[in-house]
């Protein structure tokens, strides 16, 4: 009983932290969508703007992308934008979920090899080796910007 009390303390302690604190859910370096890579070894550097538009849509420039199984890319990413905008490549069904941990905890920070999230003016990099073909999703997980537009895919072929 005791250390059942005890690991219900240690989970209502460790929510608030989440809340505020850094986000690093256990991703193992290996993920569906692939890994980090190694800049050195990149083969092509796709530039990637984020902003918003004077009708209220946020947007990637460009939002879709195709690569090769196989191929390690640099995502090299600015905000032009005036707000806070993250970049976070992942499956379908974990940007979702993550979605609706932002909408919870809207002042999560990252730490994950698969996202950033740059301030206005800032620009940054993530470096992936897409390991496994098939269609993944990159999108800007701050609270209201997906349903803004703030999404895209990456299509990753075998040739």
């Amino acid at each position: 009983m005791k250390t059942v009390t005890f690991a219900l303390m240690l989970a209502a302690l460790a929510s608030p932290a989440l809340a505020s604190g850094t986000h690093s859910d256990g991703h193992s370096d290996a993920m569906a969508v692939g890994e980090p890579g190694k800049k050195a070894k990149a083969t092509q550097t796709i530039r990637v703007t984020m902003k918003e538009t004077d009708d209220g849509q946020m947007i990637f420039t460009p939002s879709n992308f195709k690569v090769r199984k196989g191929q390690t890319v640099v995502f090299a990413i600015k905000n032009a934008g005036e707000l806070d905008h993250e970049f976070v490549l992942d499956q379908e069904d974990k940007v979702m979920e993550h979605k609706a941990m932002m909408e919870k905890f809207p002042e999560m920070e990252h730490d994950d090899p698969n996202a950033i999230r740059l301030a206005p003016g800032k620009s940054g990099e993530v470096v992936w080796k897409f390991t496994n073909d098939g269609t993944f999703k990159v999108a800007c997980l701050v609270p209201g910007h997906y349903a803004s537009g703030m999404h895209g895919s990456v299509i990753v072929a075998t040739k």
